[in-house]
């Protein structure tokens, strides 16, 4: 009997003008095609798979097909802690599912938690400060420049070209663009100006960290800020007009690569994370990777063109997307002690 699986999801769309929700509202869900991509992997490998959409009838679904296991890369549709969501609804109804439990995935979303639970576990992260009115005085240990991001989103939302201020009257601005157009808090970080990286890691106890990407932030447009902001991810760097961004591995020193991977595992633990994740991190100005973004939920396209880091370390580390796919779904199945339903012939058998 085929292994069944739910695959939890939220398609990409636009935003109706007469929802007054920001432009980039729906940027973090996921396109047909990574749907699909998924999807047809698992069907590659012997699975049955039932798509739910992960909307305000996703319980109501579950609870009836009750998949053996679900694939879940849902963002979730609202709230601070959207990512939890899916997660919760199946420990409520007892089904197995690959990734990050609630807890790992609601502070993760959550920028200022995150490095609170990392500087606690002896991971370095910048230095920052939580805004929740546009007029509450700077921190006197913050100093320019700052990047101001909102406080819970993920994929470059809310972080625009222009989001690294260099003075008051441009902290202002937008601290007060976040809280009027995200609704949320909105979190100024200390600029790293070094090197940008971005780790992927699979496994569970002793994960393995994929090839790392370096983000060339010095190929952005010229004039471009040294962010890899919105535009640099989703209006720049685009499939038909690519910017050759990212290079898999970088050239770094033995030593450098070593602290990378080194601080991305204790994130990764420190987080609680499960079976896949994305560190990204940046060089401060002594040369230090701090890490700036715990990511339990990374983006999984299937188009190289696309410029999906995750996807492009697992190719660079000799795995086809199908691969990919089927040994995230196999470190949850052991996770679980289910290895033995799902004998798949795409399977890559990562420790």
């Amino acid at each position: 009997m085929p292994l069944r699986v739910g695959l939890t999801y939220n398609l990409r769309r636009r935003p109706n003008p007469s929802e007054g929700l920001p432009e980039d509202f729906y940027v973090e869900f996921d396109e047909e095609e990574t749907v699909e991509g998924i999807a047809g992997a698992l069907r590659k490998a012997g699975c049955e798979v039932i798509r739910i959409e992960a909307d305000e009838r996703a319980y109501e679904a579950l609870a009836r097909c009750r998949p053996d296991i679900v694939f879940n890369i849902a963002e979730g549709l609202r709230g601070e802690s959207r990512e939890s969501h899916i997660p919760a609804m199946l420990e409520m109804l007892d089904i197995p599912y690959t990734g990050s439990g609630p807890l790992a995935l609601a502070i993760s979303l959550n920028k200022a938690l995150t490095h609170r639970v990392l500087s606690a576990s002896g991971v370095p992260s910048p230095a920052f400060q939580v805004f929740e009115r546009g007029d509450e005085e700077l921190d006197d240990g913050l100093e320019f420049p700052l990047v101001v991001k909102p406080l819970c989103e993920g994929s470059s939302k809310g972080i625009r070209n222009d989001s690294l201020v260099r003075d008051e009257p441009s902290l202002r601005r937008q601290i007060f663009r976040i809280l009027r157009v995200y609704k949320q808090p909105a979190i100024a970080e200390e600029f790293l100006p070094g090197r940008e990286f971005t780790v992927g890691i699979i496994g569970n106890g002793d994960p393995t960290v994929l090839p790392i990407v370096e983000i060339l932030l010095d190929k952005l447009p010229a004039g471009a800020n040294p962010l890899y902001s919105y535009e640099a991810k989703w209006v720049w760097d685009v499939p038909g007009n690519p910017v050759d961004i990212f290079r898999c591995p970088p050239e770094i020193p033995k030593e450098v690569e070593e602290e990378i991977r080194r601080i991305s595992i204790r994130a990764f633990k420190a987080l609680g994370c499960r079976d896949l994740c994305r560190i990204d991190m940046r060089m401060d100005r002594e040369g230090v990777p701090r890490v700036m973004e715990v990511n339990p939920l990374p983006g999984l396209i299937p188009n190289p063109d696309a410029h999906s880091c995750f996807p492009k370390a697992a190719r660079a580390a000799g795995m086809t997307y199908d691969q990919l796919i089927c040994t995230i779904l196999w470190q949850a199945l052991k996770r679980y002690g289910l290895e033995d339903r799902f004998e798949g012939k795409w399977l890559v058998r990562i420790p």
